[in-house]
């Protein structure tokens, strides 16, 4: 099986500006740990104050970029995914570029000329972590440039997509665009809930694209969210991972799995109409650097898997053991090469 630009990812990529904050910082910005947001005008000085931290890390990040590179580094298969999204032409514009160059993937950037890199602060306090997002460019990718040939050829190639659901909040008509061609190629299209402000401010738009995922990600605070505004008056992480997955599908050709994580409990998967349980490698708490990319790094893990078409329990356990890596050093990095087999 050929795997060049097997599996293309889609999203908003960001800078992560990484520091370890006091439970002080958090409530002087409003913002709750194990959450992800958008920025608004008061949270804006945050980035400054963060820049000047000691302790801060610059890392190229975004949630969809995060999967891809994970997926790439677990393959080892030079130029196995693609990624799309929109970053500025400025310092941290070219820092994003040489990073995922690094890193083996084929990005295919747009470059908006006046809005500068999109920006993610990463306020780490006990290992958890919360984030913030400032999109800026990440904001201003248009459906023309996914249609321009060299870019469109990417998506024909591929035949694994992956997007966040925070790119629903940019362009959910080039997400409409992939997930059709998915469904009318037989091939495989997933997303990921990403946070409870999607589930809950984006219902919409997700509802359009839910039909076409043959994958669903999330964890379990995402899930309660997501059968929370559909008035499922259910908080069981493993019924509701049911009823997405029974959710009406755009085409027949193959059943919808749902995935779930929740943090050191076991991840649950549902298909047709059952759920199973998987156990998560459990780390000691002194060895855990930040939670930052854990989910991301699942999915790539378990993406890394899927391409090669093995069984599910190898997806889950490869997801495990990638976000296992992540969480034990900074941001989304990893070491030069997998242990996994």
């Amino acid at each position: 099986m050929a795997y060049e630009k097997i599996i293309l990812g889609m999203g908003n990529p960001l800078l992560d500006i990484s520091a370890v904050v006091d439970n002080a910082f958090l409530q002087n910005y409003d913002i709750k740990l194990n959450n992800a947001i958008l920025a608004e005008e008061k949270h804006l000085p945050m980035y400054e104050e963060l820049a000047a931290k000691d302790n801060v890390e610059y890392i190229a990040g975004g949630a969809t970029q995060n999967s891809i590179k994970v997926a790439q580094w677990m393959l080892q298969i030079p130029g196995a995914t693609s990624y799309i999204g929109s970053i500025g032409k400025d310092k941290f514009g070219e820092e994003m570029k040489k990073n995922s160059k690094l890193a083996g993937v084929n990005v295919q950037y747009y470059e908006d000329e006046t809005t500068p890199t999109g920006t993610c602060a990463v306020c780490v306090v006990g290992g958890e972590r919360s984030l913030v997002a400032n999109l800026s460019a990440a904001n201003c990718y248009k459906t023309e440039h996914l249609k321009r040939p060299e870019n469109w050829a990417l998506v024909e190639q591929a035949k694994y997509y992956y997007i966040a659901g925070f790119f629903l909040t940019v362009s959910p008509e080039s997400i409409q665009l992939v997930a059709a061609h998915a469904a009318a190629n037989n091939k495989v299209f997933s997303m990921n809930l990403s946070a409870p402000f999607i589930c809950e401010f984006f219902r919409d738009v997700q509802e359009k694209a839910l039909p076409y995922m043959d994958y669903v990600f999330g964890n379990e605070t995402e899930a309660r969210t997501f059968s929370k505004v559909h008035g499922w008056e259910t908080d069981n992480v493993e019924e509701i991972a049911i009823k997405i997955s029974q959710w009406p599908k755009a085409s027949g050709t193959r059943k919808r799995i749902t995935v779930i994580t929740q943090g050191a409990d076991p991840v649950v998967v549902a298909e047709d109409g059952k759920a199973k349980l998987f156990p998560v490698i459990l780390l000691p708490k002194e060895k855990l650097v930040d939670t930052n990319g854990a989910g991301d790094a699942f999915v790539g893990g378990f993406l890394s898997q899927l391409v090669q078409e093995k069984p599910i329990e190898d997806c889950v356990k490869a997801g495990c053991y990638a976000s296992n890596v992540i969480i034990q050093r900074s941001g989304c990095t990893y070491p030069e090469k997998p242990n996994f087999n």
